[in-house]
Parts: structure tokens; sequence; C-alpha cells
């Protein structure tokens, strides 16, 4: 026996289903459109942070990070990083090695004030285009175009790893999110030098890897073809086992056509990298791409000089 009223819940839910196809097909949805509804009416309500209000709109949203939830959540992390790695908490100089459209500007808006400035560096014209129009209200942020080659962001470049537009021991603090993911070795040893050229001693860098340590390796064998138990990206896409143009220590996932497009560093390429550079690693905080929980999704290494 049917109990009662079901045939009629049936019924409503079928209508409902027929309802919401024939709205899909006539109504196409411009999500570009519905957020600048939503974006505009969000920043009135934010109360306790001012910086998270200059997110900027889908179309230059960059980095692989699209949603405008996740640069306020990588934004929140990184603030705090930031702050806690800086021995005076104002007045600071900050470089920021690949800025893209300037997420990590709005993390350190709070610590350069007031004497201080922010300078983000990219190799991407477009992205400093972008910043220096969308930030120009903010006299303590700079943008400069890095005209060099990179595989993966500027390959029709013919400039290869010339020193960065900064001079030597200016900066309290360097940073660098998703920037040593997208170097070979020889690219990544020059650049790690650059760190300690242009920090002031017992200046600190905050720098994300894919670290292929021990707990790496212990992930491997726990990894499944699904979403990451910590992060939505499928794990079986950060298995790094094919060398970057014959390197050791430098490797990449085979499935990449660009070694570039993400490369993780071994032990013995850190270990490489500190002693070419004269810097000294203070802070590891593992990322949750390692199927563990992180703070952050790539590997963050804080290093002092």
């Amino acid at each position: 026996m049917i109990p009662p009223g079901t045939l009629k819940r049936w019924k409503v839910i079928k209508l409902y289903k027929r309802a919401k196809k024939r709205i899909k097909k006539y109504l196409k949805v411009d999500f570009d459109s519905l957020e600048l509804l939503f974006q505009d009416n969000d920043r009135n309500e934010v109360l306790r942070t001012n910086v998270i209000q200059g997110i900027p709109y889908r179309k230059q949203r960059k980095g692989g990070k699209i949603s405008y939830a996740e640069w306020a959540h990588v934004i929140g992390i990184f603030q705090t990083l930031i702050y806690q790695n800086l021995k005076q908490k104002n007045d600071n100089i900050i470089l920021d090695v690949g800025c893209g459209t300037g997420l990590l500007s709005m993390a350190c808006q709070g610590v350069v004030q007031e004497n201080g400035y922010y300078l983000g560096i990219d190799v991407i014209e477009q992205n400093i285009r972008f910043c220096k129009n969308h930030y120009k209200d903010k006299d303590h942020l700079r943008f400069q175009h890095f005209d060099v080659n990179n595989a993966m962001y500027s390959r029709e470049n013919n400039q290869f790893r010339k020193q960065w537009p900064v001079e030597d021991e200016i900066m309290d603090m360097v940073t660098a999110l998703s920037v040593w993911t997208h170097l070979n070795e020889e690219d990544a040893l020059f650049y790690f030098k650059e760190i300690h050229r242009v920090l002031k001693k017992g200046g600190n860098a905050i720098v994300t890897f894919f670290y292929l340590d021990e707990l790496y390796f212990n992930s491997l064998d726990k990894r499944k073809d699904e979403k990451g138990r910590f992060h939505n990206t499928n794990q079986l896409e950060w298995i790094f086992n094919t060398p970057a143009y014959n390197s050791e220590n430098w490797l990449y996932p085979k499935r990449l056509k660009i070694p570039e497009n993400a490369i993780g560093i071994t032990k013995k390429a850190l270990d490489k990298l500190l002693m070419h550079s004269g810097l000294t690693l203070i802070e590891y905080y593992p990322g949750n791409w390692k199927e563990q929980p992180g703070i952050y999704f790539q590997d963050v290494l804080v290093f002092q000089k």
C-alpha cells in the first residue's frame, strides 16, 4: 500500500525537476555579472578587516585561484604568516616575487604602513598593468614588470636569469607564492641567491614549494584516483616522478608537457639552495597536498639571512 501523500509529493518533485531543466535551457547564467552584484554588496559587509575589499573580479583573479572565497582564504593565511615573521609590525619594505594580480599585496598592506612599501614584480606585463590601475589609490603598493623568460609564463622572452630591479640589502621580507614551483634548477638557484642579496641582515623570506621530503614519499602508497582528503584536486596529479631537464633533484609530474608547470624539489635540492644562497631554513609548514592537514596547499618554508 502506498502511504498517503506519496503520489502528491512525487508529482511535485517531478514538476520541479521539469521546471529546473527548462530554466537551465532558457536562462544562461553569466557568473561574471552575478559576481558584480554579489561582490560589491559583500564589500560593504566586511567589518573586521579593510584589506580584502581589493580582491579583483573573477576574470582578473590569477595564479590558479579563481574563487573569491579562496582568495580571501589565502590572503588571511599569508597575512598571518607575514605578520608573525616580521620583527617590526609596520614601516616594512617587502618584495613580492611573482605578484600576479596582487593577492599578497593585500596581505602586506598593514605591515608596510606608514613609511614602508610593498613592491610586486611579475614576468607577465598584463598583470602589472592591471595592478597599477586596480590598486592606484594605495600609495604604499608598487608594481613593476620583470621582463625575463619563464617556460610557463613568458616563453617568448629571450632574457634569462637577470637581477631583480632591487637594491642590495633593502628588503625586510621577500615573499614568493607559487614561484619556485615553476622554476627549473638553474633558475631556482640563481633567484634564491637573489633573495639573499636583497634581504637586510636578519630579514626573512616566505617561499612556497612542492617539497619532496619523507612526508611526501610516505603519502604515495595512500594516494587514490580521487579528490584529496584536505583539498579539491586529484591526489594523483601531485606525483613528481620525472626529472626536469635531466636534473636529479628537480622533478615534475609525468603528465605535464612543460616541467615548469609544476616542479617539486627533493631534500638534496633544498640543501643545495641553502648552500648556494647562504640562507637558513627557520620554519617549515607542510602543505595539505601531502594528504595531511596543512595551513596551505603547497609547503610553506621560511628562510632567514
